[in-house]
């Protein structure tokens, strides 16, 4: 675990220079306007969903019976916004990772790790796949676990979740750039662990209210130096 901590704390160091504070606002606010638009165009119909959410599981008609009516509205519209700062907050998850870590990367390389060599096992078109196919399972995760919330287990989805996603998303991009496909291939499958430990770790981040506006980005300086440092590391090994 030595490594997972490096990282964290070589992502904490870079989390606060000029160079990265950009790239810390940009997705947020980027996500935010989005689901703003979308959010305004389509009120009704996300309205409607989550109405049907509500019904299903008892609490519509129990809102409909408050009084004084204020009080239901409130309710609703806390309902609406603890589904909208999640929505915000992966959103700018995938903007991260799909169009800050380029920079990053380069960041992070030309700094501390300007001897290793870029392979390029990575690319655009698989970027964008690995961030789909990491969604989809993010999602079928949610649903398949929802049976748990009823027996109490459910508190650790989002969790499991969390780190799931932080892991696939990030991996990819992190190291994409340096290293060969068959390279990628070996770090995925040795570093497992490391990998999904840091997709806890950062992962926890996301559930602290203020820090979690950080936990994109501080999620991917993470996964980049782990990444780079095992890369390095694995072709240090194969020379040796």
């Amino acid at each position: 675990m030595s490594a997972v901590a490096d990282a964290l704390a070589r992502a904490l160091r870079d989390l606060f220079s000029l160079r990265v504070l950009w790239v810390v606002v940009w997705p947020m606010l980027a996500a935010a306007l989005a689901w703003i638009v979308l959010s305004v165009a389509f009120w009704g119909t996300f309205a409607g969903w989550i109405a049907q959410g509500l019904d299903a599981i008892g609490i519509q008609a129990w809102l409909a019976e408050l009084e004084p009516v204020w009080i239901a509205h409130g309710v609703q519209l806390l309902v609406h916004l603890m589904l909208f700062v999640p929505a915000v907050l992966l959103t700018a998850l995938v903007i991260t990772a799909l169009f800050a870590m380029p920079a990053l990367v380069r960041m992070v390389a030309e700094r501390d790790y300007p001897q290793l060599e870029r392979r390029k096992g990575g690319g655009l078109v698989g970027s964008v796949w690995n961030a789909a196919v990491a969604l989809v399972l993010f999602v079928g995760l949610w649903i398949v676990t929802l049976p748990l919330w009823l027996i109490g287990v459910g508190v650790v989805v989002p969790f499991a979740a969390a780190a799931y996603l932080n892991q696939r998303l990030f991996r990819y991009d992190a190291v994409g750039e340096h290293a060969s496909s068959a390279e990628m291939a070996a770090l995925f499958r040795s570093e497992r662990a490391g990998w999904w430990g840091l997709g806890l770790l950062t992962g926890l981040v996301q559930f602290v209210p203020f820090l979690n506006l950080f936990a994109p980005v501080f999620a991917a300086l993470a996964f980049i130096h782990f990444g780079l440092a095992r890369l390095d590391a694995q072709r240090a090994r194969s020379v040796g």
